[in-house]
């Protein structure tokens, strides 16, 4: 069966799950009632057997077309054709002062009459689990066949019938005239539902996130696209919990039939990391501190002989075991799915360099950390400093075993240079002269190992003739000055083998490290962190022409998956949080350096 590309979708959410919302007015993949819950829509993954809420025009003859309510979370999507418009609105409600969570999708005809067709087909548990159907006075109940996944309520303004597990609904909207979808967790006490909720529960949710771009204090350039890229990581926000998703999906392959299909519905420290910076710079001190909270208590829980892991559930649980879905086919015929992470098992050192860095940030620029958590700190420094020289599996997760990569090095540095300049300003104990010996030891070494005077370049890891454009962000780390002639010989050997236009590989995808016989597309991230070693290059005219070439390639809501292909096709999981916090870094750099 034949699948919408994945740029096609819009998000929605409630700070705990979201939904993608394809062009056609498909609902296509939903987790309920969290995001690393099991699914409840998944035909993005199995056209046949995994379930959607489909809401369209009949016949179907329209132009289509999606676009967010300014400033908000409410996705449009508009059906136009030579005698008729309609309207197709999905949000989520948000809760607040008691509101309870819910999808709504309401239907609006603007002009002409059009005739609609509604199908609710959910499939529970990863479409693993049966159900039953009741025709209930409210509505249409979903009742899955095991106690704890809970059963989901199906309300309409318009006559619902059920048949095979389905929903069912035709109706005829004219110029003027709406209808109403609610679908919602089942409980006894579910208030009533009218067309007077909908508007009023529309308006709240307008209100909600109107008032939260409100409180963004960037007044930048490219103003829509940085806000739209803070809106889509506040959709990946558990409220609950004060974590980030990396995606809100699992199974997008990489490339199509290549295998590469992971699970990014939990939080890695990396991200977490580099998102607290990222709403420090746009003004939004709630969510740093939540995330900050969440790194705190992940520093707390630390381990002697490995103090952080690379990925957490939501809730900061360490259980990720990695299983395959046999019983879907994948998008485009892409198996295995995978659901759960087997990258928490990993060694990646780098990740101690982005959590101390996004302390010292927080510390910096919002509030003092504490005592007690400079003893956690001072421990995870302390396991760095006995650790930094190991090999490991570094940012790209390569399962092809470990190696002494330079930007686990690099990132080490940062974990103690940061500490050193906390303990400094916040006169916390420290072995000061004992750190010191250990950076200056780490710094000798990244120029005495990685510098390949043949290829004129620092290179990927140790003993490698290769680049890799985590490379990119040591200047902004101040690792590495910009204007050091070994960085600027390595940054023309990155644009030589890893950059076309603005398109970057994260690193050359035939090599024996990836072990890799199937291409892939390059990384969002990337492009951004080229843009921003540009700036810090002080070459502002070509980091701004890269940067505002790639912000064309995002889809037409302004979202990005993890990696483009050679077509501008988005591939990997979608909307990607790294992607979009990479954005707003890189804009507020560049904006910063041409005022």
């Amino acid at each position: 069966m034949s699948y919408p590309p994945i740029e096609n979708h819009g998000i929605i959410g409630d700070l705990r799950t979201a939904a993608l919302v394809r062009n056609d007015g498909a609902i296509d993949f939903m987790c309920f009632p969290y995001f690393d819950s099991p699914t409840v829509f998944a035909s993005l993954l199995d056209a046949r057997k995994g379930g959607f809420f489909q809401i369209e025009p009949t016949p179907g003859d329209f132009h289509r077309h999606q676009s967010y309510r300014p400033n908000t979370n409410i996705l449009d999507t508009t059906f136009r054709s030579a005698h008729a418009t309609a309207i197709v609105s999905d949000f989520m409600t948000v809760e607040q002062s008691g509101d309870r969570h819910c999808l709504v999708r309401r239907v609006e005809t603007v002009r002409g009459e059009v005739p609609f067709q509604a199908v609710c087909a959910p499939k529970f548990g990863y479409a693993n689990v049966g159900h039953k159907v009741e025709k209930k006075p409210k509505g249409i109940l979903f009742i899955p066949n095991r106690a704890a996944m809970p059963p989901m309520l199906l309300r309409a303004s318009v006559p619902l019938g059920h048949a095979n597990g389905e929903a069912r609904a035709r109706f005829l909207l004219r110029a003027g005239q709406s209808a109403w979808f609610i679908l919602e967790e089942f409980s006894s006490g579910l208030e009533s539902a009218d067309a007077h909720w909908v508007s009023r529960a529309l308006e709240k949710t307008r209100r909600y996130w109107q008032s939260w771009v409100a409180r963004s204090t960037y007044r930048g350039r490219w103003q829509e696209m940085v806000n739209r890229s803070a809106l889509t990581l506040a959709l990946l926000m558990s409220k609950r919990d004060g974590s980030i998703v990396a995606a809100p999906t699992f199974g997008l392959p990489e490339w199509p039939g290549a295998g590469r299909n992971w699970d990014y519905r939990f939080t890695w420290v990396r991200d977490a990391s580099f998102a607290l910076d990222a709403f420090l710079q746009l003004g939004y001190t709630n969510e740093a501190r939540a995330i900050m909270g969440w790194l705190d208590k992940r520093c707390r829980q630390s381990i002697p002989e490995k103090p952080l892991q690379v990925v957490y559930r939501l809730n900061g649980s360490r259980k990720l075991s990695e299983r395959t879905l046999d019983n879907l086919e994948g998008y485009e015929g892409s198996r295995p799915v995978r659901i759960g992470n087997a990258a928490c098992g990993q060694l990646q050192l780098d990740i101690y360099g982005e959590f101390i860095d996004a302390v010292y940030l927080f510390d910096q620029q919002h509030k003092a950390i504490s005592p007690e958590f400079w003893r956690h700190i001072h421990r995870l420094v302390e396991w760095v400093c006995q650790n930094w020289n190991r090999v490991d599996d570094s940012i790209w997760e390569i399962r092809n075993g470990a190696l002494p990569f330079l930007y686990s090095r690099a990132m080490c540095w940062v974990t103690v240079d940061r500490a050193i300049k906390l303990a400094r300003r916040r006169s916390f104990p420290a072995p000061l002269d004992r750190w010191n010996s250990v950076r200056e030891r780490i710094h000798r070494t990244f120029y005495s190992t990685f510098w390949n005077p043949k290829l004129k370049s620092f290179v990927q890891y140790h003993g490698a003739k290769i680049v890799d454009a985590s490379m990119l962000l040591l200047p902004g780390v101040n690792f590495i000055a910009s204007s050091d002639s070994r960085w600027r010989l390595t940054l023309k050997a990155i644009e030589k083998h890893l950059v076309t236009d603005c398109f970057v590989y994260r690193y050359l995808p035939f090599t024996s490290y990836t072990g890799r016989t199937a291409s892939e597309g390059t990384f969002s991230a990337c492009s951004f962190w080229y843009v921003e070693a540009l700036a810090d290059a002080n070459k502002l005219v070509k980091a701004r022409s890269i940067f505002e070439k790639f912000l064309g390639h995002a889809n037409e809501l302004g979202l990005y998956a993890e990696q483009l292909g050679p077509q501008g096709e988005h591939l990997g999981n979608f909307p990607q949080a790294l992607s979009h916090i990479s954005l707003i870094r890189a804009a507020c750099n560049l904006n910063e350096r041409l005022a």
